[in-house]
């Protein structure tokens, strides 16, 4: 398992706008089963997924993720960090997410917030 190239798929998967693109970078990062959870929202499977990231672009128009150095693992578990914010701005809203692997896709997922706007 490489995690750096596994955390790089899963910001990317992210920061698609397109639905079209995203719904395949989705697929491809994340098993059919896959489970989201964090502070403020959860989702199941690859439509659950899709329709957070929209939410996020939804809610945050013109924000990128930025996958912070440092991505880890061991065995089918991940750890990497990361920021959202305007793209060439400072990012206002920092956190982290921990994920299980499963034949080379995100299985499951728990976020965690470590900074976010008042």
């Amino acid at each position: 398992m490489n995690a750096e190239t596994l955390a790089a798929a899963y910001v990317a998967a992210w920061n698609e706008t397109d639905p079209a693109r995203r719904r395949t970078l989705v697929e491809k990062t994340f098993s059919g089963a896959v489970s989201y959870v964090d502070p403020v929202m959860a989702g199941d499977g690859h439509d659950g997924v899709d329709a957070l990231i929209s939410g996020v672009h939804q809610k945050f128009p013109g924000f990128r993720f930025t996958l912070l150095p440092g991505a880890n693992g061991y065995g089918k578990h991940i750890r990497f960090s990361w920021e959202l914010g305007p793209e060439g701005g400072e990012a206002p809203i920092q956190g982290a997410d921990v994920g299980v692997i499963e034949d080379g896709r995100f299985a499951r997922i728990i976020g965690f917030l470590h900074r976010v706007p008042a």
